[in-house]
Formats: C-alpha cells, structure tokens, sequence
C-alpha cells in the first residue's frame, strides 16, 4: 500500500518509487522511472520525469515541470513557477535527445519564482536564486544570484540569510550562530 498521497487528478505511470509522506497534489503527472524521495511536496500542475532522481524533503510549487537530466538533491526549493531546459539548442523540426545535458540542484539550495535555469550547470549547495533570475552558468555553494543573467551579489547562510563580513571575512548567522569565512572567493561553513 502507498505510503504517499497523491490526488486524484494527478497521474503516477509504472516503474516509479515515491517515498514514504510525500504529497501530490492537483494534476501532476509522474513519469515513468522517475524516483521521489520522502517527504517531498508538489504543488498542482507539476510534471517530473521521465527517469528523474529527487532527493528527500524537496518542495516543488505550482506549475514545475522537472525533465529528464534535472537531478534534485535532498532539501531543494523549487519556486512557483521555474523553468528548466534540458536541451541547448531546441528545434521542433530536429530530436535532440541525446543532447540532454545534466543539470545538478544539489543539497539545500533555493530557486525563487520564475526563475529559468538553463541546462548543464550545477547550483551549489544553500545557493539561493533570486525570482525571475536565468541561470546560465553554474553557481558556488551558498551564492546569492539575482538578474539576467543571474550574477552573484553576496552569500548566503545555509538558513537562507545574506551574510555580512567583518574585516577578517568571517561571518555570523543570527539564525543559528554558524560562522563563515571566505577562503579563496569561496563560502567555506567553520562552525555549524
């Protein structure tokens, strides 16, 4: 017996494991292969898959479509709304399937609304993509990427939280009192 929850407008093709307390809601669609982890949440209207690997805690709003090549690690945040492509040069007229390039989402990190995140690029781990920002290269753990194209404005606390540097580059979060430092333009966490 399913250990999920999925409405009764939403679709789950064969060959797909969906883990213990995840939700799925109005007209989704889950396709064939495709492997969801536990306690994920999608909103209406979202599609996932074929043969797509998401993480555990992961929570997809309204109106996501998740293609083959996007693989989504534990605890990601996915905006109303994303937009992801899995081939560079798309024609109607000319199948490009063994272009798909690999998209990686890994542990934590965050895609604000309508955001678009172009194939073939890594988002980092806590990296937080500021809504309606087009991601077209990949971006370091804990950035904070805004704009078209999205560019780094600053780094982020694994809480989500814009971090600010005293003058031996070392910060602290109120949230948690985690401390960062940047080492060699990286965001490295010394203290959780």
């Amino acid at each position: 017996m399913a250990s999920y929850f999925a409405h009764e407008s939403s679709y789950i093709d064969e060959n797909v494991i969906i883990g213990d307390d995840t939700k799925i809601w109005h007209f989704s669609h889950i396709l064939n292969g495709s492997h969801i982890g536990s306690n994920c949440s999608f909103g209406q209207n979202c599609v996932v898959g074929p043969k797509v690997n998401i993480g555990n805690g992961v929570k997809v709003q309204n109106n996501i479509s998740i293609y083959e090549g996007v693989e989504v690690e534990d605890d990601v945040f996915l905006g109303p709304s994303i937009v992801f492509t899995n081939v560079i040069n798309p024609r109607a007229f000319i199948v490009r399937k063994e272009e798909f390039k690999k998209t990686i989402l890994k542990k934590g990190c965050s895609i604000g609304a309508n955001a678009t995140v172009v194939c073939g690029v890594t988002i980092g781990k806590y990296a937080l993509i500021g809504s309606g920002a087009v991601v077209n290269k990949d971006v370091k753990p804990y950035a904070l990427m805004v704009g078209v194209p999205a560019k780094q404005i600053g780094w982020v606390s694994k809480a989500g939280n814009t971090l600010k540097f005293d003058e031996n580059n070392i910060a602290i979060d109120s949230f948690d009192n985690s401390r960062y430092k940047i080492e060699n333009d990286n965001l490295i966490l010394i203290k959780e």
